[in-house]
């Protein structure tokens, strides 16, 4: 079937990744590599994390229940450290992208994100928010998980959005820099790209399109 709509993740897709600041936390501080995600990968539909993606919890109960979970692995973490570390920069060329698929396609947005910050991309800096709001406000159709109540992997996130698009899954690509979130998406027919850098997000995108980025 042919693209009808290009689906994309946000953070580390559009904006350079959250993983990169974690990793840069955990070195000047001396912790363990990838503690952080480890963190978020325990008990990965009720933990902390996920309670405020779906904005279970606020931002102070999150700083309380992420640093027990820290501390049950020896760590001193607290979550705000962790949700400030969250805002990226955006990608120009990405986005140069995104504005050639909307010509053609239907573009939609699911992201998974926590209420806290300014701005769909819930960035902390208002020019940074402002530049981000920017491109959310171009999209047809945006899915956060802390306003819809479910998040990534959910299948029905993925579901919701074809339904707001009028589109069937196998005539969406989808990207996101989380294999974990990819699965679902493929698995209902979507064609499916993993983001590890910007310059492999355009390579792949424009063989997935047939739009030279």
């Amino acid at each position: 079937m042919a693209v009808e709509a290009v689906l994309w993740d946000f953070g580390g897709v559009f904006t350079t990744s959250p993983f990169d600041a974690f990793d840069r936390y955990e070195r000047e501080r001396g912790l363990p590599v990838d503690v952080i995600r480890r963190i978020n990968s325990i008990n990965p539909d009720t933990n902390a994390w996920a309670k405020i993606e779906r904005s279970e919890v606020d931002a102070a109960t999150f700083d309380k229940l992420f640093l027990d979970e820290a501390k049950a692995l020896g760590h001193d973490i607290p979550g705000r450290d962790v949700l400030a570390l969250l805002s990226g920069d955006l990608r120009p060329a990405v986005v140069a992208a995104f504005f050639a698929c909307k010509a053609r396609f239907k573009v939609g947005c699911i992201t998974n994100n926590a209420p806290t910050g300014k701005g769909a991309g819930m960035s902390s800096s208002s020019d940074k928010a402002k530049q981000i709001a920017e491109v959310f406000a171009q999209f047809d159709h945006v899915i956060e998980s802390s306003k819809a109540g479910v998040r990534k992997p959910d299948p029905r996130i993925y579901q919701m959005m074809c339904e707001a698009l009028g589109v069937a899954p196998s005539a969406c690509v989808y990207l996101d820099d989380l294999g974990i979130n990819l699965k679902p998406a493929r698995e209902m027919g979507m064609t499916t790209i993993k983001v590890t850098s910007e310059a492999q997000l355009l390579a792949d995108l424009s063989r997935a399109v047939g739009i030279p980025f």
